[in-house]
């Protein structure tokens, strides 16, 4: 697959670094050439230094053959016109990262196609999607749906009150057992686990259900004394904080921290007064906090554009009580060590953005692909085509390459559960599990 690639900021890199374990012809396009010197020489791709709205570099680039463009600079105005000349110099699909929310309007999606831009991308929407789905969910760090729900993953971290610590999994997950675990992130290792396998405390497992076994999951993980979250506190009030909050439930209170007082008053504007309160000040100030209701608090999220005020902030609130911590790490490096304070759920708006646009660069039937930055695996929703390799042998006999596990599938719109036994259909939409296997590998099964 030929991809070009314009922009190498945390979004383009991010993807090279994913296409990196792929076997993908890929061009990296910018206009500062210390940006593209930045890049590892351990990314198997071209750079060029020249400007992605040029007609001549996207045709040196290879447009006229390429299966897909990505526009992911901070220029929304660049991305959206060199997304334009590539498609009419022969792109397959292009894809556009935008700054204004008013371009996802679904009404719009056929104005761009008809231009040439097949799919806008708008990371603070994405963001804010997945902190609302971890609020939702208090006792949960990572939850993805599979197919609009019929299956659904949680990402959990294990404590001491999990009931299911040091049993080997081939005795927890038999092929009646209502859940998978399906990848353990342990310290600085990936798990892709096997029946001799244990869950240890401190592990961050992955479980793949179906929805009327949350409860139960809920209950086997120890967390039942995790309290709902009903009131939220937010620190910073730019896009994503403001795309959040338009998402939140009604049945959420929130208030909203925000330093800078004319932007308080734009904040005012934009979202409803009589759900969110809007105060003008600094939220890592505990006084301030006790004074606004902290220690009643079931979630506190950090959302300014400071990865380190963001961590720092979300260990006040947890030292003053408040169980839920949700912070927005845009810096890459500090994601680890985030992770080792014990944070709760960190948010990657570029991250999450890449992964998003890594599911076009798949070329079997793929509705759904997310890289999950924690546990450095990717997850896959493949459709299995019709006389495919998946279809003519049980689970067991596959014979995937090692690294690789089914977490379940979906039949009719109801998931299921899968063991080495079952037996996958034409049709099915079947959810993998990958750490460190090249994407590619796994698609011949489903072709």
């Amino acid at each position: 697959m030929k991809i070009i690639i314009a922009g190498a900021y945390a979004i383009g890199t991010h993807l090279a670094m994913l296409l990196s374990r792929n076997d993908q012809d890929v061009v990296l396009i910018d206009e500062d050439e210390e940006r593209l010197g930045n890049i590892s020489s351990d990314y198997d791709l071209m750079t060029m230094h020249a400007s992605p709205t040029s007609i001549k570099t996207l045709k040196d680039a290879g447009a006229a053959h390429a299966d897909l463009y990505i526009g992911v600079t901070p220029d929304e105005n660049m991305n959206m016109n060199s997304c334009i000349l590539a498609k009419a110099l022969g792109v397959k699909k292009t894809v556009a990262k935008v700054n204004n929310y008013e371009f996802v309007s679904p009404d719009l999606d056929g104005f761009f196609k008809k231009v040439g831009i097949d799919s806008i991308v708008y990371p603070e929407n994405l963001a804010a999607y997945d902190i609302v789905n971890g609020l939702k969910m208090s006792w949960v760090r990572q939850r993805w749906d599979v197919h609009g729900g019929a299956l659904i993953m949680l990402g959990i971290k294990l404590r001491e009150t999990c009931e299911i610590l040091n049993e080997p999994l081939k005795d927890l997950c038999k092929p009646e057992s209502p859940y998978h675990i399906v990848a353990v992130r342990r310290g600085e290792d990936t798990i892709i686990p096997r029946g001799d396998d244990v869950l240890k405390v401190y592990d961050m497992a992955y479980f793949m259900t179906t929805r009327n076994y949350i409860p139960y999951i809920r209950k086997i993980v120890g967390k039942e004394h995790y309290v709902d979250v009903k009131n939220v506190m937010v620190m910073g009030g730019g896009n994503t904080a403001i795309r959040a909050v338009q998402m939140m439930p009604e049945y959420m209170s929130i208030k909203i921290f925000e330093a800078d007082e004319k932007r308080c008053e734009h904040i005012n504007e934009l979202i409803d007064t009589d759900r969110a309160m809007v105060i003008n000040g600094d939220g890592r100030d505990i006084s301030l906090l006790i004074e606004e209701g902290v220690k009643n608090t079931q979630a506190f999220v950090a959302l300014t554009g400071n990865a380190e005020t963001n961590i720092l902030a979300c260990l006040t609130a947890k030292r003053l009580g408040v169980r839920k911590t949700i912070a927005m790490v845009e810096n890459i490096d500090y994601v680890k060590m985030a992770e080792s304070l014990d944070i709760g759920t960190i948010i990657n708006k570029k991250a999450i953005a890449a992964s998003h646009i890594y599911q076009m660069m798949l070329d079997a039937d793929v509705k759904n692909t997310r890289f999950l930055m924690t546990a450095n695996a990717d997850v896959a929703e493949f459709t299995a085509q019709q006389g495919s390799k998946v279809t003519k042998k049980k689970v067991y006999e596959l014979d995937f390459p090692h690294g690789t596990t089914i977490g379940g599938l979906v039949r009719n719109g109801e998931g299921h559960l899968v063991s080495g036994g079952s037996q996958i259909e034409a049709g099915d939409i079947v959810v993998v599990f990958c750490h460190n296997v090249n994407m590619s590998k796994i698609e011949k099964f489903f072709n």
